[in-house]
């Protein structure tokens, strides 16, 4: 068995965990995909992160201007970067996709107000853990964050990439398609905003990133045993911290709908 089909069966379990999440089923008013976006927009923010991690190992940005060694990983890089720091909203406007999420924050009268507080108290990468734990953040979105910084001060690109592939890239497609089959399917003409930036992510990330993303992997880890495994273990850490977010949302929206039923 090739390396990355092993990746692959290895973590299918913890793919359909995160597919089958009772936390989709859960969607069920605005209110719900409201507490959902409150927590799932640390996962939007750090995932430039990671990117952004990867253009500085595999594409020059100093100067003066040299030649990396991978120009076909380079150019993969920089295509997501265009498209997930400039692409074009719904009004044909030039937006990130961070700030297209803020957008349909708003729109659903979601709070905005601590993940940008908590990102403007960032100056540099050297701070960010004491940032986060005397911050407001709830204890699943420390964890969450914790770990994908963890993984990017490691500076292996491999284990960077592993984080981007198998906890982001590869995973969004399956899981945006479910959340807009339980909850957007009902209230769509609601918040188009959050609709655009989720079915933008299904074409781009389904058709184009994902399937660049595991090319990635397979040319930075080649015939490299130990590399392979590493990434094993990344990939299955990153399934694991995203389904514990995904179960801090389903509690928060349980008790939130409890607090309805006896108000």
């Amino acid at each position: 068995m090739k390396p990355l089909e092993r990746i692959e069966q290895e973590i299918q379990h913890l793919r359909d965990a995160l597919r089958t999440h009772p936390m989709y089923s859960l969607l069920s008013d605005i209110d719900d995909v409201r507490i959902f976006m409150e927590k799932h927009v640390y996962a939007v923010w750090d995932f430039m992160s990671l990117l952004k991690s990867l253009q500085l190992h595999f594409t020059c940005t100093s100067l003066p201007w040299m030649p990396k060694p991978n120009a076909k990983l380079a150019r993969f890089i920089n295509e997501i970067v265009h498209g997930e720091e400039s692409d074009i909203n719904e009004l044909g406007i030039p937006k990130s996709h961070f700030e297209m999420y803020l957008d349909a924050m708003e729109e659903v009268n979601a709070d905005t107000s601590i993940i940008l507080n908590f990102i403007s108290e960032i100056k540099d990468l050297s701070i960010i853990h004491t940032i986060l734990k005397h911050s407001d953040l709830g204890e699943a979105e420390k964890r969450f964050l914790s770990y994908t910084f963890n993984i990017i001060k490691t500076e292996q690109p491999h284990k960077i990439a592993a984080a981007f592939t198998f906890g982001r890239e590869d995973l969004i497609p399956d899981m945006f398609i479910a959340i807009i089959e339980q909850s957007n399917s009902e209230h769509k003409n609601l918040f188009p905003k959050l609709t655009y930036y989720l079915e933008r992510h299904i074409e781009v990330d389904g058709d184009e990133h994902g399937p660049l993303a595991l090319e990635m992997i397979q040319e930075l880890c080649g015939d490299d045993q130990r590399k392979w495994d590493e990434v094993l273990i990344v990939a299955k850490e990153s399934l694991r911290q995203r389904i514990l977010l995904w179960d801090a949302i389903a509690k928060d929206i349980k008790e939130k709908k409890m607090e309805t039923v006896l108000s």
